[in-house]
C-alpha cells in the first residue's frame, strides 16, 4: 500500500491556465515567458512549440537568442545549450525567414567588475552585501562580473524583460524560493506590476503540463459548486474505488460540502492549498500531505490565493453514499488565509 500511495504522489499533475483576471501581458512577454520556462524545464519539445509561436508573433530572434543565453546563470550552462540548439533548429527550419532585431551594443569600457557593480546595484534599487558573499566573495565577484558585467550590460533586452524571463525560469524550478522572491522583488523594481508576476508564474506553472501521466482534464462539470475554475481527469471509475485528479487554479475552491456513509481521501500531489473542516482552522496543504475525510463531515478544499492545487480525491465506497453540496465559502472567509 505505501508503494502504491508513493507511485501516485510521485505522479503529479502541474496546473496549468490562468485565474480569471485581466490580461497584464502582452503577446510578446507572454511568449518570452514561456520560452524561458520551457529552456529551465528542459523541456525540448515544449520549446520548439513556444518559439514558433513566438516567432509567429513576430518576437525577434535574437530577443530568444538573449533570454537562452541568460538562462544557463539560473539553469546552468546543459539547458542552456540544449534550448539554443532548438532555437537555431526552428530558425532553420523557417528558412531563416524571421526578423532578427537588434544587436546589443559594444560593451561598456573599464572593468567588468566594476560596472557590473553599478548594473547590480541599479537593478536591485541598492548595494547588494550579505554574509554569504563575505563567506564566498568568488561567487559574488562572478555574479557581479560576469552575470551584471557581461550578461546584463547587453542592452538589446532591456531589464523588465530580462527579470520577466528569470522570474518565468525560477517558478519553473524546484527548490528556488527565495531566489524567486528576491527577482520578483527585482521585477517590480524595474516595473513590473503584481498582476504580471501572478501571469509569469501562472504561464510557468503550464509549461510542467506537458509531460504528465494523468493530464490535465476538462473543466469541472461540477463547476457550479466550485468558485473559481477547476478541472477534473477521472482516474478510475469503474467498480471498485473510484478516484479523481482534480486541479484547482489560484483563488478557487469548492463549496461546502458532506459526504454522506462514505468518506474521501485527498492526496496532495501539487501546489499550495487548503482544507478545513467546519468549526476548525483551516490546514494548510502541500505535496505529500494526505487528508482522510471522514463520512458526514462539513468541509472543503482548495487552493490558495497565489497557488496552483491538484490532489486525487479517492471516493470511500459506501452503500447509498452520496454528496451535499452547501454554501460557498465566503471572499470575506478565504481571504483570512494567507
Amino acid at each position: 500500500m505505501k508503494r502504491f500511495l508513493s507511485i501516485i504522489l510521485m505522479t503529479t499533475v502541474l496546473l496549468t491556465g490562468g485565474q480569471t483576471m485581466a490580461k497584464a501581458l502582452n503577446t510578446e512577454q507572454e511568449s518570452i515567458a514561456e520560452v524561458a520556462a520551457y529552456a529551465a524545464r528542459g523541456n525540448q519539445e515544449g520549446l520548439k512549440k513556444a518559439l514558433i509561436q513566438g516567432l509567429d508573433n513576430k518576437v525577434p530572434v535574437n530577443t530568444f537568442k538573449e533570454i537562452l543565453v541568460q538562462s544557463y546563470a539560473y539553469c546552468g550552462f546543459p539547458r542552456s545549450l540544449n534550448a539554443l540548439s532548438t532555437l537555431m533548429q526552428v530558425v532553420n527550419e523557417r528558412g531563416n525567414k524571421d526578423e532578427l532585431g537588434k544587436e546589443p551594443s559594444a560593451k561598456p569600457q573599464g572593468e567588468a567588475l566594476t560596472y557590473g557593480t553599478e548594473n547590480q546595484t541599479k537593478l536591485v534599487g541598492n548595494p547588494v552585501k550579505g554574509k554569504l558573499f563575505d563567506f564566498a566573495p568568488a561567487i559574488d565577484e562572478y555574479l557581479k562580473a560576469h552575470l551584471f558585467g557581461d550578461i546584463f550590460a547587453r542592452d538589446n533586452v532591456d531589464w523588465k524583460t530580462r527579470e520577466l524571463a528569470t522570474i518565468a525560469m525560477l517558478a519553473a524550478r524546484d527548490g528556488v524560493k527565495s531566489q524567486l522572491d528576491a527577482h520578483i522583488n527585482i521585477g517590480k523594481h524595474n516595473g513590473l506590476t503584481d498582476e504580471e508576476v501572478t501571469q509569469i508564474k501562472t504561464i510557468a506553472d503550464k509549461t510542467g503540463n506537458d509531460s504528465l501521466l494523468f493530464g490535465f482534464g476538462e473543466e469541472n462539470p461540477y463547476g457550479k459548486y466550485f468558485t473559481g475554475k477547476s478541472y477534473l481527469k477521472p482516474i478510475t471509475t469503474t467498480n471498485g474505488v473510484p478516484m479523481y485528479n482534480v486541479t484547482f487554479e489560484p483563488g478557487c475552491r469548492n463549496n461546502w460540502h458532506v459526504h454522506h456513509k462514505g468518506g474521501q481521501i485527498l492526496l496532495v500531489t501539487q501546489g499550495r492549498g487548503y482544507y478545513q473542516e467546519w468549526g476548525k482552522p483551516a490546514q494548510e496543504l502541500h505535496p505529500g500531505d494526505v487528508v482522510n475525510i471522514p463520512p458526514e463531515t462539513k468541509h472543503w478544499h482548495g487552493a490558495a490565493k497565489d497557488s496552483w492545487f491538484t490532489h486525487i480525491a479517492v471516493e470511500v465506497p459506501a452503500k447509498d453514499g452520496s454528496n451535499e453540496w452547501l454554501e460557498r465559502v465566503s471572499d470575506e472567509e478565504y481571504n483570512k488565509l494567507k
